[in-house]
């Protein structure tokens, strides 16, 4: 199979091309289309031209396009998720709850791109401001560059595309290169719904010259991107006066206190761990356990991990399968190594099949180790103790992150402590970090990023807001 770019609405073949093979056996999936400087540019000449109709397009117009496009996935739903099950090595059970978060994100775009409201104001509030009335409008900023990740190659599209095609805004879209073809199979979609040509681009390549060229030109007015910090960082000091949201990870952590029913928590903790190898933004990388409760807890989470199943993505009873590269494998194994030469406890895991890294449970983990400072992404948690919920909090904000954390507690005045004192950008009591609904707002603080998704907070990002001010 060749696939080719996505630009003004056709397919664009290319020089060259790279091989897309499969994590979890290495067969070859695809010879996916590498573009060069001109293609680029062609897709942003193709988002520029196509803005001019977005933002004249109505907005039920948007909103039924965006119906069409969950129509259509909805109809192809299990192909949609042995693409990313294949292309991403995403457990084929994980990979049809991405497509049903996938269409329930395009549905609440379409229902807020019939609601981007503004406001009046009351001008005469203030002296001089008698005889008049004023009143908001939001509208499309121009043509959005979105940068996507492989770990959900079609509802993090979904989070980009589906509230700037909301908007009225076009989009050139730069997808991970393991996970293009879930990007091109949207693409079609909104080709089929009725898009116009060039209101979304799909380009595949390298990550820095396309990167490049779209931070650089002044026709991309809002970057969104979601990836590593060390990439967001860059693109943030070199976009200049460009509108830019970024989403950048994190070390998720849960405080489990004196008082949690640990029975019923573990196994939400262990699917929070675990699922698609760990490798979630908000996946749960650090555990903070009352020390009352550490040893039975630590036991539990333990016996439990040992219930998943390793295997093919393809195969419906699977839970954990390869790590998306054999590189990330490597990594994530140096890291365990490192905690364990310092002292803490490898209790199940730590050990390579194939591909695949088996769930791995740390206990008593250095806090200046890799596995808990960084993020590992990968089927990697540990577990460490704590004395009071006070110093749980501060283990929790000691981390360089801050995207979402977790506490259980039957406490209301601790639930209300941790809301208060965490500084992360989503606080979720009595459940895990890895929780997200597609409207709620989503985004993090410190070097977890900057800008919120979540499609109504999104669309407020993708647009502008003017002031009309009539004298009567």
């Amino acid at each position: 199979m060749k696939q080719n770019l996505w630009i003004n609405g056709e397919y664009l073949g290319t020089k060259e091309y790279s091989d897309l093979r499969a994590p979890f056996d290495q067969s070859m999936i695809a010879a996916v289309a590498a573009a060069d400087e001109d293609q680029v540019k062609l897709a942003i000449d193709a988002a520029d031209k196509a803005f001019l109709d977005m933002k004249e397009m109505p907005a039920f117009k948007r909103a039924e396009i965006l119906e069409k496009v969950v129509q259509l996935i909805e109809k192809d739903r299990k192909e949609c998720a042995e693409i990313i099950a294949k292309e991403a090595s995403k457990p084929l059970k994980a990979a049809l709850a991405e497509v049903d978060r996938t269409i329930m994100t395009y549905k609440f775009a379409a229902i807020e791109a019939r609601k981007i409201y503004g406001e009046t104001i009351p001008m005469d509030a203030a002296p001089g401001g008698e005889g008049r009335m004023g009143y908001t409008v939001r509208e499309p900023l121009g043509v959005i560059a979105a940068i996507t990740p492989f770990n959900f190659p079609m509802n993090l599209v979904a989070h980009k595309v589906g509230p700037a095609i909301a908007a009225g805004n076009s989009v050139v879209l730069k997808p991970a290169s393991q996970t293009p073809l879930s990007a091109y199979k949207i693409a079609d979609y909104f080709h089929q719904a009725g898009l116009p040509a060039g209101a979304l681009n799909v380009v595949t390549g390298s990550g820095k010259k396309i990167g490049g060229m779209l931070i650089s030109d002044d026709r991309i007015k809002m970057v969104t991107f979601t990836g590593s910090p060390s990439v967001g960082k860059w693109i943030r000091e070199n976009a200049g006066l460009k509108r830019v949201t970024l989403e950048l990870g994190s070390n998720s952590a849960v405080i489990i206190d004196e008082n949690t029913h640990i029975d019923d928590a573990i196994p939400r903790m262990v699917t929070g761990a675990f699922t698609f190898q760990g490798q979630v933004c908000i996946s749960v990388q650090r555990i903070f356990v009352h020390q009352s409760k550490y040893e039975d807890f630590a036991a539990k989470f333990v016996e439990e991990t040992k219930n998943l199943t390793l295997g093919n993505p393809l195969d419906e009873n699977t839970d954990v399968a390869a790590m998306i590269s054999p590189e990330d494998v490597k990594r994530a194994m140096d890291w365990i190594e490192s905690a364990a030469d310092k002292g803490a406890e490898v209790a199940c895991g730590g050990n390579v099949k194939d591909y695949m890294l088996e769930p791995t449970v740390l206990l008593n983990v250095p806090l200046d180790e890799k596995v808990s400072c960084e993020e590992v992404f990968a089927p990697v948690v540990h577990i460490n103790s704590f004395e009071t919920f006070e110093e749980a909090i501060q283990l929790v904000n000691q981390s360089q992150y801050g995207l979402q954390a977790g506490v259980f507690t039957n406490d209301l005045q601790s639930a209300f402590k941790a809301a208060k004192e965490l500084h992360v950008g989503g606080v979720i009591i009595n459940d895990i970090p890895t929780f997200r609904v597609d409207h709620m707002p989503y985004g993090g603080v410190k070097m977890s990023g900057m800008g919120r998704e979540g499609i109504k907070y999104a669309v407020e990002e993708m647009t502008e807001l003017k002031l009309v001010s009539f004298k009567l």
